[in-house]
C-alpha cells in the first residue's frame, strides 16, 4: 500500500447507460478532520436524471436476465478484474471523505472485491429449482419450482464502509438477473462512485448505474413502478423511512440497519491480548461507526477487573489524528452532528455520576475543530442512560457487569436491536447455549466485529435491526422471487375422475 495522496481534488459525475454524465450542480465534499476543507465534488443528479437511470436499467433488464447465471458470472468476472489497481488512490480519497484510517478505506475496498467473487462462486445455485411430485389421487399436476429476477432493483449504502456493503448485495442482485442503480452516501460519493464505474463500464450498458446527489431528489430511486426493490443500508430512522416511500409503490425491501451489539464474557472468558485485541478492534474501530461493532460489553463480575484493565492499556495508545496522517490509529467522526451526539451521551453519563474515563489528546493545528471525539469506557453505567440505550456509533462503551448467565443473556437481549452478538468463553458447549439464546442475526464466539464476518453466511438483523438477509445463496434469493409452472398428468387426472 502506497502512501498515495490525491492532491487535485476529485470530480465525479453519473453513469448512466454506459455513459458519464455531468450534472450542472454539484455536491461539496468536506474533509471531516480539517474544517473548511473539501475533499472534492460529486455530480448531483436531478429528478429526470434519476429517471434516465431507471429507464436505462429498464431497458438492459430483458437481455440481461435473458442470460445464465453462468453467462452473467463470466462477465461480472471480467468486469472486476483490474479493480485493485487503483485501490491506493481508492482508499486515500475514502480517508480523506470518510475520516478513516488509511489501512481501513483500502480493507473497504478490498471487501468489495473478495464479496463480488464469494457471489460468483454461487452460480450454479441460482437456478436451482425443484420439481413437486404427481401425488395420485390428491394432485394430478407436477410442478416445477424456480426462480426469476426481479427487474431493476437500488441499492444504497451508507459512509462508514460504503465500498464493501456494496459488495454484500449488488454482486448478488446482478448475478440473479437483475439491473442495478447504485447510491453513494452524499457526504462521502467519491471512492464508491469511481470503484463502481470502473466496474460498469465492463458491463453492457444500463446494467449497473451510479447515482449520485442530494436525497430531495432520489425518491425516483425508489417510488417509481419500475423499481422492483431496494436494498437498503443506514440508520433505523433512515430505514424506516424507506420503507414509508417504498409502500406508495409496493416497492420491496431489504433493510440493513442498525445495531446495540451486545459482546458478553462468561467467568471463564479467555482475556489473553490476542483476544483483548480483538475485542478492542470490535469497539473503536472506524471509530466506533460501525453497524456491528460491539455496542455493549457484559462481563462476569469476576472477570470485570482484568477487561478494563486490558482495554486501559490499549486505550492509553490510541493516536488521534489524520486518517492519512503517520502513526495515526483513530480519526474523527464523519460528521458534526454524530460528534455532537456522542459528546452529549459522553455529558450525560457524567452528569449522572457514572464513571467516565476518557483517553487520548484532540489534535490541534489545522485539525483544530474536526470532528474528533477522545475515546472514552464507561464502567457499570445506570441502564436508562443513552449510551447504554441507544446506538452510541462512536468511541465510546459501556461495560456493564453480570453474575449470572440467565442475567447476561436477559441483558444483551433488553433493547431495541438485534444485528448481531458474541459470546467469550473457553467452553463451547456455553458459547453454544448462550449464543443461540441471542436474538440476533449473528454471533461471534470468542470475537466480534467486521473483520471476522464470514463473507459467505447470511447477514442481517433481527427486531429492529431490518428486514431480510445479504450475502451467500441467501442474498441472491433476496433479488429472485419463484415461478410455479404446473403440468397437469393425464394419467393422474383420469384417476381421479374414477
Amino acid at each position: 500500500m502506497s502512501n498515495t495522496v490525491t492532491d487535485a481534488p476529485v470530480k465525479t459525475g453519473l453513469f448512466i447507460g454506459g455513459e458519464v454524465r455531468d450534472t450542472a450542480e454539484s455536491l461539496a465534499i468536506p474533509d471531516p478532520a480539517k474544517p473548511g476543507v473539501i475533499v472534492g465534488h460529486a455530480a448531483s443528479a436531478s429528478r429526470e436524471d434519476v429517471a434516465d437511470a431507471v429507464a436505462a436499467a429498464k431497458a438492459a433488464f430483458p437481455a440481461w436476465s435473458a442470460l445464465s447465471p453462468q453467462e452473467r458470472a463470466a462477465q461480472m468476472a471480467e468486469a472486476i478484474a483490474g479493480i485493485a489497481d487503483d485501490r491506493d488512490e481508492d482508499a486515500a480519497i475514502l480517508s480523506q471523505e470518510n475520516g478513516k484510517v488509511r489501512i481501513e478505506g483500502w480493507i473497504d475496498a478490498l471487501v468489495f472485491e473478495i464479496r463480488w467473487n464469494l457471489a460468483l462462486m454461487l452460480a450454479d445455485e441460482v437456478d436451482t429449482g425443484h420439481t413437486l411430485p404427481v401425488i395420485p389421487g390428491a394432485i394430478p399436476v407436477s410442478t416445477e419450482v424456480t426462480y426469476q429476477a426481479l427487474g431493476v432493483v437500488t441499492v444504497i449504502v451508507p459512509f462508514n464502509w460504503p465500498i464493501a456493503i456494496l459488495g454484500a448485495s449488488l454482486p448478488h442482485a446482478l448475478l440473479a438477473g437483475n439491473t442495478a442503480i447504485v447510491k453513494p452516501p452524499p457526504s462521502a460519493p467519491l471512492a464508491t462512485t469511481r470503484v463502481i464505474q470502473r466496474v460498469a463500464e465492463k458491463l453492457p450498458p444500463g446494467v449497473l448505474n451510479v447515482i449520485t446527489g442530494k436525497d430531495e431528489n432520489m425518491t425516483g430511486l425508489i417510488q417509481n413502478t419500475d423499481i422492483a426493490k431496494v436494498c437498503f443500508t443506514g440508520s433505523v430512522n433512515g430505514g424506516k423511512r424507506i420503507m414509508e416511500l417504498a409502500s406508495k409503490t409496493l416497492t420491496r425491501v431489504t433493510l440493513e440497519l442498525g445495531g446495540n451489539d451486545a459482546a458478553v464474557f462468561l467467568e471463564d472468558a479467555i482475556l489473553d491480548d490476542t483476544h483483548l485485541d480483538r475485542l478492542y478492534a470490535a469497539i473503536y474501530d472506524t471509530t466506533g461507526q460501525i453497524c456491528m461493532n460491539a455496542k455493549r460489553v457484559f462481563v462476569h463480575r469476576s472477570r470485570l477487573d482484568d477487561l478494563l484493565a486490558g482495554l486501559t492499556e490499549r486505550l492509553e495508545k490510541a493516536k488521534l489524528g489524520y486518517g492519512l496522517g503517520e502513526g495515526t490509529t483513530m480519526g474523527p467522526l464523519h460528521s458534526p452532528a454524530q460528534k455532537a451526539f456522542v459528546d452529549e451521551i459522553i455529558q450525560e453519563a457524567k452528569d449522572a455520576g457514572a464513571d467516565v474515563r476518557e483517553f487520548g489528546e484532540l489534535p490541534g493545528g489545522e485539525l483544530e475543530g474536526g470532528n474528533f471525539v477522545r475515546p472514552a469506557i464507561v464502567v457499570d453505567p445506570d441502564p436508562a442512560l443513552r449510551v447504554v440505550t441507544q446506538e452510541q456509533f462512536g468511541p465510546v462503551i459501556p461495560i456493564i457487569p453480570f453474575d449470572s448467565e440467565d442475567e447476561a443473556v436477559r441483558l444483551a437481549n433488553d433493547t431495541w436491536g438485534g444485528l448481531c452478538g458474541s459470546v467469550w468463553t473457553a467452553d463451547p458447549a456455553a458459547a453454544t447455549r448462550v449464543g443461540s439464546q441471542l436474538v440476533c442475526g449473528y454471533v461471534w464466539v470468542n470475537d466480534h466485529g467486521a473483520t471476522r464476518l464470514d463473507l459467505r453466511a447470511p447477514f442481517g438483523g433481527m427486531k429492529q435491526s431490518g428486514i431480510g438477509r445479504e450475502q451467500g445463496i441467501e442474498g441472491v434469493r433476496a433479488f429472485q422471487d419463484t415461478r410455479a409452472i404446473a403440468t397437469i398428468d393425464p394419467a393422474a387426472l383420469a384417476a381421479m375422475a374414477h
